[in-house]
């Protein structure tokens, strides 16, 4: 075999260098190139589900692959979250997250997994309100009236939730913790019986969500006192912020894509770019605006922030109420 000169030897070698990212571009031009599986925590129907539908369609169409949406519920999404951070990392196992995920980082005390450290932040999608709502025969027509009756009547308001530990509950004991009144929680199986409660007078308050609320509260049912989230609701313009009187309060529902830690860079930058490209849909904008939800686009490290600062939060809101899973 001749000898190679210096030069051929190190341009050969330059070459194979380059391989491994080149071919990590390529597979990234290339993805998908089969269906790609969106695993929802929750039974179909509900507000996440629709949510992986609409943003599953639109990637279908853009990137002329099957995004599946695939429903495995059980203990509040952990069932999916463990599966998917179990998946291999190459963009065809995503899971629809929300902020029930960063509770159960604290609410749980043993999972087989650490939620920030085992996923790769895709895409955030959007953030909707829950609402602080009251029975109308309650006195209180404003926050400020409120406190002021909870602190006159401690442990004589009792406030609803959907259960232990779920955005409705951790919402009103973050109220707790910043307000210093004293509720007491009254958990439910689920948001139905908590507002027919409430409608009913058993129950004084609820942090809601706002999409299971608003049609009692345009009707006159429900008093709304105010949305939790740091903007008003173009849902309940009217309708002020929480922080109007408690300072820094701020608990919203929030949706996005992650996928396994260690998926390729190009491909969740791909995923990312097509998710933000729905969020400026119009027609997207306004089904997800029908939802209660207000979109928010970014890069994949702006929605990991996000990740980390919500888990950080819950993590001392449960860790001052003492929840604990049903």
């Amino acid at each position: 075999m001749n000898k190679l000169s210096r030069r051929t030897f190190v341009n050969m070698a330059a070459g194979a260098a380059a391989l491994p990212a080149a071919s990590r571009i390529a597979r990234a031009q290339a993805y998908p190139t089969r269906p790609v599986r969106i695993i929802v925590g929750y039974a179909a129907a509900g507000g996440t589900d629709i949510t992986a539908r609409l943003i599953g369609r639109w990637l279908s169409e853009r990137l002329g692959q099957q995004f599946i949406v695939e429903n495995r519920p059980g203990a509040n999404s952990n069932v999916a979250t463990e599966a998917v951070v179990r998946a291999p990392a190459d963009g065809y196992t995503l899971l629809m997250v929300s902020a029930a995920c960063a509770i159960n980082a604290t609410l749980y005390d043993k999972l087989n997994f650490n939620f920030i450290r085992d996923i790769a932040p895709v895409a955030a999608i959007i953030s909707s309100p829950n609402v602080m709502e009251v029975n109308p025969s309650f006195p209180a027509r404003s926050v400020p009236e409120f406190i002021a009756y909870a602190k006159a009547n401690p442990g004589k308001v009792n406030f609803a939730s959907g259960g232990n530990g779920t955005g409705q509950h951790v919402s009103g004991e973050l109220f707790k913790m910043m307000t210093g009144v004293n509720m007491v929680h009254v958990p439910y199986r689920g948001g139905a019986p908590a507002v027919t409660d409430l409608l009913g007078g058993q129950v004084q308050v609820y942090f809601g969500v706002l999409s299971a609320s608003i049609e009692y509260i345009k009707s006159g049912k429900l008093r709304a006192l105010a949305v939790t989230t740091a903007m008003r609701s173009p849902a309940l313009p009217d309708v002020p912020v929480v922080a109007d009187f408690v300072p820094g309060f701020e608990a919203s529902d929030w949706f996005g894509i992650v996928a396994p830690k260690n998926t390729p860079a190009e491909v969740v930058n791909k995923l990312n770019r097509e998710i933000n490209a729905s969020l400026a849909d119009p027609m997207m904008k306004t089904r997800l605006a029908d939802m209660g939800g207000t979109t928010f686009a970014g890069s994949p490290a702006d929605f990991g922030r996000l990740v980390v600062e919500e888990t950080g939060k819950w993590a001392k809101v449960v860790k001052f109420s003492g929840a604990k899973p049903d």
